[in-house]
């Protein structure tokens, strides 16, 4: 058993700093929120406000296997990939495997061509947000009127005469 303080925890390709407190720091993984990070300590009977470097193998050991084990120790609602398209399976994706799938997902709905899958691909807002105003491209923002545009023409034709 290792009683020394560690100042960088390693778990699930994840490096941790030893000063954060369990919970805080295991939100930091990929695919953990602090609500699921709370419930995983809890179940392992890790203290959630005990700092990280502190932690002894023995609980980092049964911290990992908690990560493993997440499908079937929570409940359904507190997964985030439930009902996955193609198993139809109940999962938890956490760090690298987490962004596979989610980029697995916009590439079914631009195959798909669904509306999200257009707006996807088109680079635009997927949600429903209004676009207006934000979400432009280029730095043009507001209308020329009219009359500036012309003053603005005199102006240079002026420059050019001389």
């Amino acid at each position: 058993m290792s009683s020394s303080y560690r100042h960088i925890v390693r778990i699930i390709d994840a490096d941790l700093k030893g000063e954060d407190k369990v919970a805080y720091a295991l939100s930091n993984i990929r695919g953990i929120g602090i609500n699921m990070a709370y419930a995983i300590t809890r179940s392992c009977g890790v203290d959630p406000e005990g700092r990280v470097g502190l932690l002894q193998d023995s609980d980092l050991k049964r911290l990992e296997e908690a990560f493993t084990t997440i499908s079937t120790k929570f409940p359904r609602y507190m997964l985030n990939r439930r009902k996955d398209p193609f198993t139809g399976k109940d999962e938890h994706l956490l760090g690298s495997d987490l962004v596979v799938g989610i980029k697995s997902d916009v590439d079914l709905m631009k195959k798909t061509k669904s509306w999200k899958g257009v707006r996807h691909s088109l680079g635009l807002k997927v949600r429903g947000q209004c676009t207006r105003t934000t979400g432009r491209f280029g730095t043009a923002v507001g209308v020329a009127r009219k009359s500036i545009v012309q003053a603005q023409k005199a102006q240079s034709a002026a420059t050019e005469q001389k």
